[in-house]
């Protein structure tokens, strides 16, 4: 409270004005308070991730205890890991996991930037919008739209594919029936979904260089070659950093939604990855606790992956995610 008194030329008190100072915590209460209808909006999705993200999380105490829908949960320690790491198919299913997200996030990361970097350069305004366009849409595509267009794609008898094929007299192939071939149509329906939305990032770190960097390296001689090696790809390097880093916290998820959609029986061993392991003990066969310590253990896999390569990256480069 400060207090602050006026007198006249006499030395009489004129008036006495009190000033409160507010407390930080009120002044954010009134900013809240003057915000409101923006904090309602937001709410949803806040509430979406404290339920199906924050509060898995804090159930996942159900991968040390005997599950029980009536009646208290008994403690049984490491039990049910002890099971995972003694299935005879975990390897096979943990290799699967391993093959395919290597596909995913270490094959397809350099299309992506090769993408932006291509969509940059293109002259023509109106022809690089429509290839935002098409390469944007997939995107929004549910991968059972997406499975439904490619098993008629790829299709032996009459697909777009095996057509080709036959008109140079070579015999019709399987894919999605064909175990050698199974896991890279995985990786080019993922391709043909994602590298369009995910080159966004990499496309504006570009557009926002400065023309005058261009200009100068024009003036000094550069062409184009020059330009992409000495100013767009420095420029690229820490929002590729930082995706690269992200990306590896999902490395253990391999895509359950394209795999489940594009498996079937003579293709299962070659595609059946963790997330569809935990769908079948769990969900199909009511093995919640066992489905939980699977799921527990991706989860610090992810978080190990993302400490240890933002750590390397920074002592490498000085950059991370932080």
């Amino acid at each position: 409270m400060v207090e602050r008194l006026s007198l006249n030329k006499k030395g009489e008190k004129l008036s006495l004005s009190r000033k409160t100072e507010k407390s930080p915590l009120n002044e954010k209460m009134a900013q809240i308070k003057k915000d409101r209808i923006l904090y309602l909006l937001i709410a949803p999705t806040l509430i979406y991730f404290f339920i199906f993200r924050l509060w898995p999380i804090l159930n996942m105490k159900l991968a040390f205890y005997d599950y029980k829908a009536v009646g208290p949960w008994k403690f049984v320690g490491l039990k049910y890991f002890q099971l995972i790491f003694k299935s005879p198919s975990i390897k096979v299913i943990l290799t699967n996991t391993l093959i395919i997200s290597f596909m995913k996030y270490v094959l397809l990361f350099p299309f992506v930037v090769l993408f932006a970097i291509l969509l940059a350069e293109l002259r023509s305004t109106i022809f690089r919008k429509y290839v935002q366009i098409v390469s944007f849409l997939p995107h929004f595509l549910s991968w059972v739209v997406i499975a439904g267009i490619w098993i008629s794609f790829l299709s032996p008898s009459n697909g777009g594919v095996n057509q080709i094929l036959n008109i140079f007299n070579m015999p019709s192939v399987s894919f999605m029936t064909d175990k050698g071939s199974i896991r890279w149509v995985l990786l080019f329906s993922e391709a043909w979904r994602s590298i369009g939305w995910d080159s966004i990032i990499y496309y504006a770190a570009i557009i926002s260089i400065s023309p005058s960097i261009y200009e100068a390296a024009k003036i000094d001689g550069a062409n184009r070659l020059n330009i992409i090696k000495y100013i767009i790809l420095p420029a690229l390097v820490i929002p590729m950093v930082t995706m690269f880093i992200l990306n590896l916290g999902f490395f253990l998820n391999a895509g359950f939604d394209q795999v489940l959609n594009f498996t079937n029986d003579a293709v299962n061993s070659k595609i059946d990855i963790l997330d569809t392991y935990i769908y079948r003990i769990g969900v199909i066969n009511g093995q919640y606790s066992l489905g939980t310590a699977v799921g527990f253990v991706k989860g610090v896999v992810g978080v190990f992956l993302v400490l240890t390569t933002h750590f390397i990256s920074k002592k490498l480069t000085g950059k991370g995610v932080w």
